[in-house]
């Protein structure tokens, strides 16, 4: 939450966040199910009551980049209600981490509760929870899954995306080149460096970019840390970068042409 605060006050548009399920029906913001990497205890989310969570670790590694941690004394996990109610009016990105019909059922109640279906944007990179979610409650905008943004991206390159309707709304992506950053490059074989760059070269594409965007799909580049990464999302015609450092980000954007 202290992250989510220090964000906000930044002026951050949009927070990202995953949820899960507690065996008592909470619903929970952590990445991991299993908490053993985030508080050092080796349980899973779905196997406590929400009172029984243990803390976070008082230092986390920073995933996206290469040997960040960040410290800090808030060491709760949060309910996706508390989240909603300190931001009431902040749009917030949440990943559905279970394929579980009681957790979507549970964020949509959620949503429907505090009047954000307009301030929220669903789902996961599997298709069938990103399936359930738009059947639960079709008023909140959904992601592209992996397996729309390969069929997505099978129609740009025989030029057919035009004539092709699509119903989600926000087309969410990493940038692959970032592998190379976070991994030891001269330990990578050949082959996975081939895959890296043609995952890049496939996916990076202004031309495409420019198409969702003129079609009102909003594009989401992840997750982003350094400013020459910021400034080719943007060049390329992203809507926005996920980032761990929205201070890094502001400043960047300061002066960034608009």
């Amino acid at each position: 939450m202290t992250a989510f605060h220090h964000a906000v006050n930044l002026g951050t548009d949009m927070l990202e966040l995953d949820c899960h399920l507690t065996k008592d029906e909470q619903v929970v913001v952590s990445h991991d199910e299993n908490l053993k990497r985030s508080t050092g205890v080796d349980v899973n989310i779905s196997d406590l009551k929400y009172s029984e969570l243990p803390p976070y670790l008082c230092k986390l590694d920073v995933t996206f980049q290469k040997e960040g941690q960040c410290e800090g004394t808030d060491n709760r996990i949060p309910l996706l209600k508390e989240v909603f109610e300190a931001f009431p009016e902040t749009p917030v990105n949440i990943d559905i981490k279970m394929n579980n019909n009681v957790l979507i059922r549970k964020v949509s109640e959620l949503v429907t509760e505090y009047k954000r279906e307009h301030l929220t944007v669903w789902g996961n990179v599997n298709y069938e929870i990103v399936s359930k979610c738009f059947k639960e409650n079709s008023d909140i905008p959904t992601i592209f899954c992996a397996q729309r943004v390969l069929l997505l991206l099978g129609l740009f390159y025989t030029g057919l995306l035009p004539f092709v309707p699509f119903k989600e709304e926000f087309f969410e992506i990493p940038m692959p080149s970032i592998i190379l950053k976070l991994k030891e490059p001269e330990k990578m074989s050949r082959s996975q460096k081939f895959i890296i760059w043609l995952a890049d070269t496939l996916l990076m594409r202004k031309a495409l970019f420019d198409h969702l965007t003129a079609r009102g799909i909003q594009v989401y580049i992840w997750v982003l840390n350094e400013e020459h990464e910021y400034k080719r999302a943007f060049d390329l015609g992203a809507t926005g970068v996920m980032t761990d450092y929205p201070t890094k980000l502001k400043e960047f954007l300061h002066n960034y042409p608009a």
